[in-house]
């Protein structure tokens, strides 16, 4: 090991921070220091009545383990642990019961913080003045010692042998403040890290944050691949149309403007909402089949001829059910325009368990054709799944079927 080596524990940034993290463990210590003190005084009075001196330590005793306890102080020592310690501790899951456990482990962090950060704060104020008066000897300064004063076997009428006394001091207290600093930092998860429970609930709300996320790219793959969809059957079918039918070409690149803006906004709302910490609580684009004729309408309007037919009361349906089919009704029609020929049969159905949807088209170059089970399929697929419905597609001869069914979720009412 080389020099460098042997010194840099003393002249890390960590090894001070640590050094804060134990002095401040000492501050705390301190009420408990002197109520010990005071106790003691007491109980070494002859003339205090002792019961009364014995009834008042056992309060003092409560109230001073009392906040050892508390969920309040193992999060400020988690807070003071992840800024000084520089230790990755999560923050408590809030509103979550600390169990028993927990509760002792953090009790006994808090004490072993108290009585290192006590050491480590009688040795800042005892020998480490002492040893630095040692050091300011051996430079040849005047530090007031007489002759016969002696600190152990240290004397200080012997400058060289006093002066490298207090270098070993001020050593030994920088190794030892590097080393509990440490052991501090590797202690930290053992006895502040989750309990089992909070492990578990934050694995949930992290999971839950993941899969609205994957709701919000659904969104957005669907939102936008429909639009891009109309536009792009709007623009050439305007194309083809501009010098015989300028009126035409003149409505197509209304529905173009009008279909991108809706995608931009759907684009920026949805982007706006990933990069919010609380997007689980953030309100979402709610598209529902109160909007299904206009969806229809749009299609129209790019070339697709859909055969719509709606039995039952859409407005009936919980929100949850009305928006994911509307997004499966979206989805189905973008697929239709991308892959399939001719007209569009559309059944949007309302029975007593649920929403029943049904989608039939002639597909261009067999059933078979390409792009029939991209992640649009997979898209529709995992909605239907969530809610706990059923989905089948796939080749019905000629045509290509897509069969939904989402029932009513428990506890939600028509």
């Amino acid at each position: 090991m080389t020099v460098r080596g042997v010194f840099a524990p003393l002249v890390r940034a960590s090894t001070w921070r640590r050094a804060v993290f134990l002095l401040l463990g000492g501050v705390l210590a301190l009420p408990y220091a002197l109520l010990a003190v005071v106790f003691a005084q007491m109980l070494g009075n002859a003339t205090a009545p002792r019961p009364l001196v014995l009834g008042l330590l056992l309060v003092a005793a409560g109230l001073a383990v009392v906040p050892v306890f508390l969920a309040g102080s193992r999060a400020l020592e988690i807070a003071a642990a992840r800024a000084l310690l520089a230790v990755d501790l999560p923050e408590p899951a809030p509103g979550h019961r600390i169990d028993r456990e927990t509760r002792l482990r953090a009790a006994l962090w808090i004490a072993l913080h108290l009585g290192t950060g006590a050491v480590v704060w009688f040795a800042a104020i005892s020998a480490f003045p002492m040893a630095l008066v040692f050091v300011a000897g051996l430079a040849g300064m005047d530090t007031g010692a007489v002759a016969d004063q002696r600190f152990g076997p240290v004397d200080p009428a012997h400058p060289v042998q006093a002066g490298l006394a207090g270098l070993a001091v001020l050593a030994g207290l920088g190794y030892a403040v590097a080393g509990l600093g440490a052991l501090a930092a590797s202690m930290a998860p053992v006895l502040l890290g989750p309990a089992q429970a909070e492990r578990i609930a934050a694995l949930e709300a992290n999971a839950v944050r993941l899969a609205e996320r994957n709701r919000l790219a659904r969104e957005l793959h669907d939102s936008v691949g429909h639009a891009l969809t109309v536009a792009t059957l709007q623009a050439g079918a305007a194309r083809e149309l501009l010098d015989t039918d300028p009126e035409f070409s003149r409505r197509a690149l209304t529905a173009i403007e009008e279909t991108s803006r809706r995608a931009m906004d759907d684009l920026d709302h949805v982007l706006g909402l990933l990069r919010e910490a609380d997007a689980v609580t953030a309100p979402a684009p709610q598209s529902t089949l109160a909007g299904l004729d206009r969806l229809v309408a749009a299609a129209r309007a790019a070339g697709l001829v859909v055969e719509s037919r709606v039995d039952g009361a859409l407005d009936a349906l919980p929100a949850v059910v009305s928006r994911e089919g509307y997004r499966i009704v979206q989805e189905g029609l973008t697929n239709a325009a991308r892959h399939g020929r001719g007209p569009v049969a559309l059944r949007v159905a309302v029975p007593p368990e649920g929403l029943a949807i049904e989608l039939v088209n002639t597909v261009r170059g067999g059933a078979t054709g390409p792009g029939r089970g991209g992640r649009g399929l997979d898209g529709m697929r995992e909605r239907v799944l969530l809610l706990g419905g059923r989905l089948d597609a796939g080749p019905d001869g000629d045509r290509w079927r897509v069969r939904a069914t989402l029932p009513v979720p428990r506890g939600e009412t028509r």
